[in-house]
């Protein structure tokens, strides 16, 4: 059930009916400049699916993908109404995250551990605090050497070389608006 979660989570959006001026579908379907929005702050990234991915890619490569996997599944969690389905998912982020014996343990304070009786009578805030920690564990460490990785840095050349390269389709749909009237 996590998994299909994170998945969901971190799945691109589908393109937005952004449309030109002449009504028809916009030939651009990623808001330029996603790496412009992404450095200017880690609550940006997360809210960017696209983001999320490379995020999830880069922290791959230095072994802490499991503290936006957790991150997000709070998010998720969150945003549970059915109080069975919470329980279910707390006892999820719980084993998987939270436990001596998680398969992804998180990197939280021993203080700050929950213990299991509290899975009984869950509630949308009960992982807030731990959520934090990590939000700012991210934020103070992994963001800035994301911003500094070859996978960001590669992808913003590409981004700003798309920009700069003329848009075929733009200059086809010109001419023929020119030669059409």
């Amino acid at each position: 059930m996590f998994n299909r979660a994170v998945s969901r989570l971190s799945r691109k959006r589908p393109p937005s009916d952004i449309h030109d001026s002449d009504g028809s579908p916009s030939s651009s379907h990623q808001n330029p400049k996603s790496t412009a929005k992404w450095a200017a702050s880690l609550e940006n990234l997360l809210e960017d699916p696209e983001g999320v991915k490379r995020f999830r890619e880069f922290l791959k490569k230095e072994f802490s993908e499991e503290n936006v996997l957790f991150w997000l599944a709070c998010e998720d969690f969150k945003k549970t109404q059915d109080k069975k389905q919470m329980q279910e998912k707390a006892k999820e982020i719980y084993m998987t995250f939270l436990s001596s014996k998680a398969s992804s343990q998180v990197n939280v304070e021993g203080q700050s551990r929950l213990n299991e009786k509290i899975l009984e009578e869950p509630h949308p805030l009960m992982f807030q605090k731990l959520q934090d920690q990590i939000f700012n564990l991210m934020k103070y460490d992994s963001y800035s050497r994301f911003l500094k990785s070859d996978l960001f840095l590669k992808h913003k050349r590409t981004e700003e070389e798309e920009e700069d390269a003329p848009d075929a389709q733009s200059a086809a749909k010109r001419a023929s608006r020119i030669y059409n009237t």
